[in-house]
């Protein structure tokens, strides 16, 4: 029996072809690639104890080659707080207008590492950091991806535009976008 609840030229008709899921070093190298290109996401916590849960937007220091994503952070933050209570943390990141969408969901710990954070630390840092790089308050944020999903396209920004433009044109869709789970 045919599904009459489908659109015709509907995108969810063709969508199995969009979707293609990432694993081990690719699926890090797409956290990284959309992470750098963000440089801040909504980094959500209190996910299982707090309604409504707490969001804050996050400066992204570094995904590392095992895919877990740094941010610095004052020891006393309400964030590190609501991490020891709750320690499961929401992701949320946009690297362009119209693709690098990216929705990770992890374990965070507050981690203190001196060497870390020296590696990690740039001079603009200083804004939120009153004491500099040496202040005894700064933390780190390791989350562990536990699961995540991203939406993004093929062929760069120029080629979906281009194929977004023909496609008004000719009417015909020409979608460029490629989505999918990710396990790191």
């Amino acid at each position: 029996m045919e599904n009459t609840n489908q659109q015709e030229g509907s995108t969810n008709n063709s969508q199995e072809e969009h979707v293609e899921s990432l694993s081990g070093k690719v699926a890090v190298e797409k956290i990284r690639e959309i992470a750098e290109k963000a440089e801040t996401c909504f980094f959500c916590t209190n996910i299982k104890t707090g309604i409504p849960f707490s969001v804050r937007p996050m400066a992204i220091q570094e995904v590392d080659d095992e895919g877990n994503i740094w941010f610095l952070s004052l020891d006393d933050s309400h964030k590190n707080d609501e991490i020891s209570k709750d320690p499961f943390t929401h992701l949320l990141m946009q690297s362009s207008a119209h693709a690098g969408f990216l929705n990770i969901y992890g374990i965070s710990e507050v981690v203190d590492d001196r060497e870390k954070i020296e590696e990690l630390w740039k001079p603009l840092m200083k804004t939120w950091f009153q004491g500099g790089k040496d202040d005894p308050h700064i933390s780190l944020i390791r989350v562990t991806p536990t699961e995540g999903y991203y939406w993004d396209n093929r062929h760069g920004n120029v080629v979906a535009f281009l194929k977004m433009a023909v496609s008004t044109v000719i009417g015909k869709t020409m979608d460029d976008s490629v989505e999918g789970p990710l396990d790191v």
